[in-house]
């Protein structure tokens, strides 16, 4: 399952492949804001923007009813570390299967195979993939059909999770301004992704109606 925003949503709109990967999966659910936003504008009323973070709390806060079992993939072994202690604190009954950090390159072959028999050894409800867009996406399809558990690309969320960077208040929620306070959290590495993607999306779904 991928988590779609306006950076995910443009990058398929001018790749076709990548527009593939996104379409490859069961759903695509509206991470942005302007997304929903849109999504209602043109007849979808119901629409309403579901982000990484909220969906991997819920699912948490599930497990601990319904015996759900979860794997995380990506980020760092720090965040990994704090990012379980705060699931251990906050879901208690919620069952981490395992983690894994992947190397900062490309994984070779028997790299690959390792890492899909760590994870269907544990055969996880849940497979969460923090590995940024488009990358996240991209390993989820390359593994479709390989690891035994639900995919879900969830981006930052392991870093909202495990405390290394915090939410926007509510009101900017609300009004679609998430992206500003992420930018103004992280504005060098961020900064080029949401004015050119921010600026086209306006330009093409807003503007223009595709």
């Amino acid at each position: 399952m991928c988590v779609s925003n306006v950076h995910t949503t443009v990058t398929a709109y001018e790749d076709p492949a990548y527009c593939s990967v996104q379409n490859g999966g069961i759903m695509a659910i509206p991470d942005g804001g302007p997304l929903s936003s849109v999504g209602r504008k043109r007849g979808c009323k119901e629409m309403s923007r579901t982000t990484g973070p909220d969906f991997l709390n819920t699912i948490l806060a599930s497990s601990q009813e319904k015996g759900y079992t979860h794997f995380f993939y990506g980020s760092t072994d720090e965040t990994l570390d704090k990012l379980c202690a705060k699931i251990n604190e906050k879901y208690p009954g919620a069952k981490i299967v395992g983690m894994y950090s992947p190397p900062f390159r490309p994984m070779t072959d028997e790299e690959d195979l390792q890492i899909i028999e760590i994870i269907n050894k544990v055969r996880p409800h849940f497979i969460w993939v923090g590995l940024g867009a488009p990358k996240q996406e991209q390993w989820m399809a390359q593994h479709q059909g390989k690891v035994h558990g639900f995919m879900v690309g969830v981006g930052a969320a392991f870093d909202y999770l495990a405390g290394n960077i915090n939410r926007a208040p509510l009101w900017m929620q609300k009004n679609n301004l998430e992206w500003l306070y992420r930018l103004m959290q992280d504005p060098v590495r961020l900064f080029c992704r949401y004015v050119v993607t921010n600026s086209k999306f306006v330009l093409n779904a807003v503007i223009r109606g595709k």
